[in-house]
């Protein structure tokens, strides 16, 4: 069938606004912050015999884009040899195995079959992180885990809603063995009526169109979109890249994981080695092969905006499966670092690599934690329990043309940090400050933006904080001359005493009593190009604001300043006599 363009474009737009209306009801619904104000979600369409993405809500996760299209084929594949019950009009599956295609145990994916005259046509499917699924330790994220039950309940592919009726054993099963059940039915609700809300807009859609245009469109646009990412591949130089991206530790043994990378152009392709990385480790910082794929095709969409959301944008990004290291976990390895941090890993390896190649696109590193942090507890003005996620921002990498953004979001998502007043409502905490990591960005031509400086204090009650999150170790990286960005610093307040954890941004069952205070300093992005190099009045006007002190503007970026006047001091004599003194 030939399309017009037009028809074409509003067809792929309209397919869109599907995918985007099921993230807003799910945020609209969700009675957790951090799906109902972070935005932990995503939703998307995906086709009926391969589970290959059609489409996904803008304001979705791109973490999500790789992993909900491979747990959907998948899923599929167990249908079709029969382990898993054939679907039927109303129904709706719930998966959260990191190992068939998932990330974390929090993150819990329904699917529901979209039937048209009575022939499946598609999958809708979702993401939500629920703040608990049980497990050692409040909020999921045990640091210390050695196996996948300590981070929680797992689930395989289940029928929720059979024929559009929930099934309460199974719901039963699974708030018997998480905290605070009474939210998560309220999430459960959200996530089902998002689908709800998804099958009504395609239909809408697909009676304006046609079944058979739709679908045409559909396939012409996932031939389109793989195009487009091979006309992208070809502005990459022909060639090997490599990198090489630090992983704190795992949480249990105290030394670093190495991701190595090597990415090949061969004509119209990329292929990824990652086979010199370390091997499994015995924490939580492995990363399922699902996670890995989603890193890379996240990483690349970061280059390559410009590439549509579609199956075929992935079909020219070859990943060579890393077997036998801690990139491509087997049951029973824990995992509950893997989509938050690890894949943030992963795609620094790749901007990295890529950085000298396309320097004009590719950034210095960003910040590149997601800062999990759960707070669990009871709370005797309420008498009742409670689990906080608190996720945070930090600094992105500068770039050829501008300084980074400032407590930006994680390379991973749109997921933005709950609003302070929205968190101490609903649980017993107060935050004392909530600032700019000043000082954190990177030095460089184009200086990485700053992180996040925040402290929350236990108004009342006790609790245990548990986080497990990256770059405490080794800031991210510079690129092109630039300087690392400082690295994550979390520090706890109790008993009287001020310590920082073993592994510095890992740790987990930390007691906290009423007055305890927890501070975190997220990481400042990398910086880009020779810092020398920098405009002194913008070094100035950073001292100016308070985001460097004077001797950092003159160690960093060679730039004097006069105290007393509050300008540069005769700027090429003193940026002359400070690259002697670097040389």
């Amino acid at each position: 069938m030939r399309l017009d363009p037009v028809d074409l474009s509003v067809i792929q737009a309209g397919l869109q606004q599907v995918c985007d209306e099921m993230d807003l009801c799910f945020s609209r619904a969700a009675f957790s912050p951090v799906i109902a104000e972070a935005n932990d979600r995503s939703d998307g369409l995906y086709a009926a015999g391969d589970g290959a993405l059609i489409a996904q809500g803008a304001g979705g996760l791109p973490v999500f884009v790789g992993t909900m299209q491979y747990s959907t084929r998948v899923l599929i594949d167990m249908i079709r040899d029969g382990s898993v019950a054939g679907p039927r009009p109303g129904d709706v599956y719930i998966v959260n195995d990191p190992y068939l295609g998932g990330t974390h145990l929090m993150d819990v994916r329904f699917a529901r079959p979209f039937y048209r005259s009575g022939r499946l046509w598609c999958w809708l499917s979702n993401t939500g992180h629920w703040p608990d699924i049980g497990g050692a330790v409040p909020g999921g994220f045990s640091a210390s885990a050695t196996e996948v039950e300590q981070e929680g309940l797992r689930l395989p592919p289940v029928k929720l809603f059979k024929e559009g009726e929930l099934d309460r054993e199974i719901l039963s099963i699974i708030t018997s063995n998480i905290r605070v059940p009474d939210q998560r039915i309220g999430d459960i609700k959200a996530q089902t009526a998002a689908l709800t809300v998804g099958e009504e807009r395609l239909n809408l859609l697909l009676d304006r169109y046609g079944d058979d245009t739709v679908s045409a469109a559909i396939a012409e646009l996932r031939h389109r979109a793989a195009d487009q990412m091979r006309a992208c591949i070809r502005e990459i130089p022909e060639g090997t890249w490599s990198s090489v991206a630090w992983v704190d530790s795992d949480g249990v043994e105290n030394r670093p994981l190495a991701i190595r990378l090597s990415v090949t152009r061969s004509t119209d392709e990329l292929h990824f080695d990652f086979s010199g990385s370390s091997p499994p480790c015995a924490g939580p910082m492995n990363s399922v092969l699902a996670t890995t794929l989603s890193s890379v095709y996240l990483a690349m969409r970061h280059i390559f905006p410009e590439a549509p959301l579609s199956a075929g944008a992935f079909e020219p990004l070859h990943v060579i499966r890393p077997v036998g290291t801690f990139l491509d976990a087997s049951y029973p390895r824990p995992v509950s670092g893997c989509a938050a941090e690890v894949s943030q890993r992963i795609a620094e390896a790749v901007f990295a690599a890529l950085v000298d190649a396309l320097p004009h696109r590719v950034t210095a590193a960003p910040a590149g934690t997601s800062g999990n942090f759960a707070l669990g507890g009871h709370d005797p003005a309420a008498d009742r329990g409670y689990v906080m996620y608190q996720l945070s921002g930090g600094g992105y990498g500068g770039n050829s043309e501008t300084d980074g953004l400032s407590n930006g979001c994680s390379t991973i998502g749109i997921s933005k940090a709950p609003p302070v007043e929205i968190m101490e409502q609903n649980f017993p905490v107060l935050y004392r400050q909530y600032a700019l990591h000043e000082g954190s960005g990177g030095p460089g031509l184009h200086r990485g933006g700053f992180g996040l400086d925040y402290e929350v204090e236990l108004r009342r009650g006790e609790a245990t904080a548990s986080f497990v999150m990256d770059h405490g170790r080794f800031g991210p990286q510079g690129a092109r001359g630039g300087g690392d960005g400082a690295p994550n610093r979390v520090t706890i307040t109790s008993d009287g005493r001020q310590w920082t954890p073993e592994h510095l941004s890992k740790a987990q069952d930390i007691p906290l009593v009423a007055g305890d205070r927890v501070r975190v300093r997220t990481p400042g992005g990398g910086g880009f190009g020779n810092p020398l190099d920098r405009d002194p009045e913008l070094v100035l006007e950073d001292v100016r604001l308070g985001r460097y002190t004077f001797d950092e503007a003159r160690t960093m970026f060679g730039v004097v300043i006069d105290l007393g006047a509050m300008r540069v001091d005769t700027p090429a004599t003193a940026r002359e006599r400070n690259r002697a003194g670097t040389r």
